[in-house]
């Protein structure tokens, strides 16, 4: 597992102004697309595709294990199997879009989710996240509202594009 035993993931936090303006508009330099494999996710890169080719931009995809507490060898075993199937999911996305105008880079990390999104948002000068949502039951609404999706339209310090 990669970590540098400080804070809830394995990244550095800057504390950076993520926006770029030119010429009065917001622009999109940096795409943050956090991943989960599922197959609401290609919604998501399809959008933030069209967005950074618009913006002559760049993605990232961001996947993100959750480490448990108790580690030993056979655990240690098992996020190395984690990361390495992470690895050929996020190859199989990125080799599904048109790469030749639009950069992407692919992250791994370890750690709580919305932490490290918010960190990696931070720490990469990302000028917006854009991610699959679902939408709110008003049945269940506190059950609803303690979603990932959610989390992120709160914590981001940059626009969150979330997608129904």
């Amino acid at each position: 597992m990669h970590s540098d035993g400080n804070g809830p993931c394995a990244s550095r936090v800057l504390l950076l102004n993520p926006l770029h303006e030119i010429e009065g508009a917001i622009v999109f330099e940096h795409i943050l697309v956090p991943v989960d494999f599922t197959e609401k996710n290609a919604v998501a890169l399809d959008t933030a595709m069209k967005l950074a080719q618009q913006y002559h931009g760049r993605i990232t995809l961001l996947h993100v294990i959750e480490p448990i507490e108790y580690e030993d060898d056979e655990i240690q075993a098992f996020y190395q199997t984690l990361e390495t199937k992470a690895w050929e999911k996020m190859k199989s996305m990125v080799e599904s879009v048109d790469q030749d105008e639009v950069p992407i880079k692919q992250q791994i990390l370890f750690g709580r989710r919305a932490a490290c999104i918010v960190e990696y948002t931070t720490a990469e000068q990302v000028d917006l996240v854009v991610l699959s949502s679902h939408k709110i039951s008003f049945d269940q609404p506190p059950k609803s509202w303690a979603t990932l999706s959610y989390q992120m339209s709160i914590l981001c310090p940059c626009p969150v594009l979330l997608l129904k």
